[in-house]
């Protein structure tokens, strides 16, 4: 688009040719399997991402190839086996100053320029009820920092054990963070617990973890709907990426009014 932009600047094209090649050049289609949005980041201020669930190898293999001009490229939900034949298939393909980052607990591949940096935007907070939480809460903490937020973490500091929490909220509150994002599955209670304590944004985001009347995270997300601290909002069950594209977009907000 920039590039579209700068030709029409130049007079090389008229408006109504810029309008049509802005047009085109919004999603790229790939084969008859996707169709990638190339100016979402532009648009909605955060980048496509890929989720590999239900997704064949060779179509993320190519989804990637063609959009390697549209960087970062997160591909989600990737888990180590798949990354390990992905890599082996793209390695050779993509520019020496490209980079591919596989995180193991977040499930997420990332592949971006070694130069590029990103204007930091803002702080985050992200706890966890409990150990068996924290893949969610990575999968929200590697995203949020691509978007250019930074990120403070605590994990494991559930209402098991409350006395555990306070001496790590306060940590997190005097790096004055500007959101906090809380992942708890199980009764899903801890999100009420900090909104209750903090004046900030409250992302609540329920896990599938649990068993009997768990219910796979209902029981975690009913609670949070639920709750009785007002101002708390709640994500899907898992979904750690959605949680951190909220705080970001919560972040940028707050920075585009200072």
């Amino acid at each position: 688009m920039r590039q579209i932009l700068e030709k029409l600047l130049k007079g090389e094209i008229s408006l109504e040719s810029a309008e049509k090649l802005i047009k085109l050049n919004q999603i790229r289609e790939i084969e008859d399997f996707a169709k990638f949005d190339l100016s979402r980041e532009s648009r909605a201020g955060f980048p496509e991402a890929i989720l590999a669930l239900g997704k064949e190898d060779h179509e993320i293999i190519q989804i990637i190839l063609n959009c390697m001009d549209n960087l970062p490229v997160m591909v989600t939900r990737l888990d180590e086996n798949r990354y390990r034949t992905i890599k082996k298939e793209i390695e050779t393909l993509i520019s020496p100053n490209l980079k591919l980052e596989y995180h193991l607990r977040a499930k997420i591949l990332v592949l971006k320029s070694e130069e590029e940096k990103r204007h930091p935007v803002g702080k985050i907070g992200i706890i966890t009820a409990g150990t068996s939480d924290i893949p969610i809460a990575e999968e929200a903490r590697i995203v949020a920092q691509e978007m250019g937020c930074e990120v403070l973490t605590t994990y494991d500091v559930g209402v098991a054990g409350i006395h555990r929490l306070f001496s790590h909220l306060r940590k997190i509150l005097e790096e004055n963070v500007q959101v906090i994002i809380v992942v708890a599955g199980m009764e899903g209670a801890l999100p009420s617990v900090v909104a209750g304590m903090v004046d900030l944004p409250v992302v609540g985001v329920p896990t599938s973890i649990g068993y009997g009347v768990g219910k796979g995270g209902y029981t975690a997300l009913n609670t949070m709907l639920q709750s009785c601290a007002p101002g708390i909002a709640v994500v899907n069950i898992d979904n750690g990426f959605g949680a951190a594209v909220f705080a970001f977009t919560v972040t940028k907000q707050i920075k585009n009014k200072v």
